[in-house]
């Protein structure tokens, strides 16, 4: 299946919550996933990052699309 979603990671569904009109689905990352930013060039400048950095990354999305094959 083809998808517009470059950041895709593959994951377990742990627990459903289903409502009347929204569900809230959690899941479980099972495999190590490789992930992009696309950040300005002041912003790499100021945060001095460099190949080998540890970082913490925060996903900030309105969405997490769950995709079943």
């Amino acid at each position: 299946m083809k998808y517009g979603a470059r950041n895709a990671v593959s994951a377990k569904v742990t627990s459903v919550d289903r409502g009347d009109v929204v569900s809230l689905v959690k899941f479980e990352v099972t495999i190590p996933a490789t992930m992009a930013s696309v950040l300005t060039t002041e912003s790499l400048d100021e945060m001095e990052l460099a190949i080998g950095d540890e970082v913490l990354l925060v996903v900030k999305a309105i969405n997490v699309l769950a995709v079943k094959e």
